[in-house]
């Protein structure tokens, strides 16, 4: 009795351990010590902000070389099983969601205004202020497209960079059609992973680097930084519920079933998503469920929720505009019509796989600031927060992903409604299953 005893204390004394070293619980107890230590400190704390700038100029130094590998890796080695009727109608409704999801964000950002609650003192870069400026269409357009890649590259100038990176992984993937060579996609690929190391590298001392920022973001502006954090947290969470029942109301519509049987469908995959806050962990669940508990067939199921790995992100997209939003309401810019629609597109663009590392929400904020030019004070207070943010996101993106293949199979009448309806079982191919999930699983972007 007393060795069960033991044995169990220490299993507990093991497993407490492992939470309290977790990142996420790491930086969520600097960004109270960091707040805390901003109040009692005051303007003192400002001077330790330096380190925490160090930190976002580390993110801020791989975004431009992982976006180009990301995106062009992705160009570069599409296969023809990409194409057809499937395809088509898989990405118009992720597409059209994420476009929702992103509309949906803006709305509620611009009601709610969860950024507005901090007003910094400190003037704003004279190149961020120009870069507000309204541009005529003709501009902007102009604007995609650099005559000098790498000086877009040295300025971070991403939308050129993007249109860059898809031009040439589109002629890399007509390359590789042609002559069968897949050298430089391997390179690119391996490249990619390198700088992936390089940013788990630096989200080690993401606490560090939290700590300061939000020490000197209280020092700054007080008590507001709290409840702005728990107004952005509530603007996401309300825009997930929305974006949820939006999926179900036009899923009911067009299918035809049963909505009150979705919950019991998807309450086993909703747990490992909230719990991991990781759409390539819950992916093997999500694919078993969609054949045995909703009938959708397994070719569907196959490609559609495959491909909502890397596009049927709808949940991070809403975050994302909302993202956008606080920072321009946290640093007082006032974002021109198309500067919002071109958060929104870049936003939607980040859906698409560009971002896929483990705390790929700092990369992606910094991203989303950088392209629009806004400043990053406030990114450490987002970054405190992302593990409740993910916990939403990824409650979306799971879910989303199989009412989208549930649409897709509508279309194709591939749903076995007596599976639906629970009058008939059958079992997903596990070797598709292993076969996928195996696949993906370096797709895990954390949310």
């Amino acid at each position: 009795m007393t060795t069960t005893g033991t044995t169990g204390s220490s299993r507990t004394i093991g497993t407490t351990w492992k939470v309290l070293r977790h990142p996420a619980t790491l930086i969520a107890l600097a960004a109270v010590l960091g707040i805390v230590f901003g109040l009692i400190t005051g303007e003192w704390a400002a001077n330790i902000k330096f380190i925490g700038d160090l930190f976002i100029r580390l993110i801020q130094m791989a975004i431009v070389p992982l976006v180009m590998a990301s995106v062009i890796v992705a160009t570069g080695s599409m296969t023809g099983s990409g194409m057809g009727r499937l395809a088509g109608r898989t990405f118009a409704w992720m597409i059209g969601f994420s476009v929702i999801a992103a509309l949906v964000g803006w709305g509620l950002a611009t009601l709610i205004q969860p950024g507005a609650g901090i007003d910094y003192s400190g003037a704003v870069d004279p190149a961020l202020q120009e870069s507000a400026k309204p541009a005529s269409w003709q501009e902007t357009i102009l604007g995609f497209v650099s005559t000098n890649i790498f000086n877009a590259m040295s300025t971070a100038t991403m939308l050129p960079i993007i249109v860059f990176s898809l031009l040439f992984g589109l002629a890399l993937n007509g390359y590789v059609r042609a002559t069968g060579n897949t050298l430089v996609v391997t390179l690119l690929d391996q490249l990619q992973q390198i700088i992936l190391g390089m940013i788990r590298l630096v989200m080690r001392i993401a606490p560090i680097g939290v700590f300061c920022l939000l020490a000197a973001l209280a020092g700054d502006v007080g008590f507001a930084v709290v409840t702005t954090a728990l107004s952005y947290l509530g603007s996401t969470l309300v825009g997930v519920l929305i974006v949820t029942a939006v999926f179900v109301v036009v899923v009911t519509l067009r299918t035809r079933l049963n909505p009150a049987a979705l919950p019991g469908k998807l309450a086993e995959q909703t747990v490992i998503a909230v719990t991991t806050t990781s759409s390539a962990v819950t992916y093997p669940t999500v694919l078993k469920n969609a054949v045995e508990k909703v009938g959708i067939s397994q070719r569907v199921a196959n490609f559609t929720l495959s491909v909502g790995l890397t596009m049927g992100s709808y949940g991070a997209v809403l975050n994302y505009t909302i993202v956008i939003l606080f920072l321009a309401q946290a640093s007082r810019v006032e974002l021109t019509p198309g500067q919002i629609i071109l958060g929104m597109a870049l936003a939607i663009m980040l859906n698409m796989g560009t971002i896929t590392v483990p705390g790929g929400f700092a990369v992606a904020a910094t991203f989303l600031a950088t392209s629009l030019g806004l400043p990053l004070e406030a990114v450490g207070l987002l970054i405190a927060v992302d593990w409740f943010t993910g916990i939403f996101r990824t409650f979306l993106n799971v879910n989303g992903d199989t009412m989208v293949a549930l649409l897709v199979a509508n279309g194709t009448d591939e749903i076995d409604r007596d599976v639906y309806a629970g009058r008939k079982s059958v079992t997903a191919e596990a070797a598709d299953e292993d076969g996928l999930a195996e696949k993906y699983a370096a797709a895990d972007r954390a949310d």
